[in-house]
């Protein structure tokens, strides 16, 4: 066998239908598109979301909330009392979160330190946001806080 013996399977490739190719196609005419009316013209049919007339699904149903221009801003949060299993003076950065399981690796792209729980010794904690209570809580037990960009 070479390369070029090589062929579909029998039935698999189908040639397109040609429309508008006289009466003997079974397609001339009005190439399948019936008599007059919205599909039968260019450019026929219907936006996406277009219910006839009734008021859309989209525009019928709640709208809640409120989106920032530039959007929201998500974290990966966690609390000061998961902070505990780091050891005293060791260096609390976002690779460091995901080596411990308290951030996913997926979700580690912003890391913010919450204030929840104590901490019992002093660390550095390298991330891009901390809560207030959170930062009075570190520098309480002697430690620091780099914010990252």
């Amino acid at each position: 066998m070479r390369l070029n013996d090589l062929r579909p399977a029998a039935g698999s490739n189908k040639s397109r239908k040609r429309v508008g190719r006289g009466p003997g196609s079974g397609h001339g005419k009005t190439s399948g598109k019936g008599h007059k009316g919205q599909h039968a013209r260019s450019g026929g049919g219907k936006r996406a979301g277009f219910e006839g007339g009734q008021m859309p699904l989209y525009r019928r149903i709640p709208k809640r909330g409120f989106m920032p221009y530039g959007g929201k801003t998500e974290y990966a949060v966690v609390n000061l009392k998961a902070l505990a299993s780091f050891d005293a003076g060791s260096v609390v950065d976002p690779e460091g979160l995901v080596k411990a399981g308290l951030v996913k690796n997926g979700q580690r792209g912003l890391v913010k330190i919450l204030g929840g729980g104590d901490v019992e010794h002093a660390l550095t904690v390298k991330a891009h946001a901390v809560s207030a209570a959170a930062r009075q809580k570190i520098e309480a037990r002697g430690g620091r806080i780099e914010v990252l960009s």
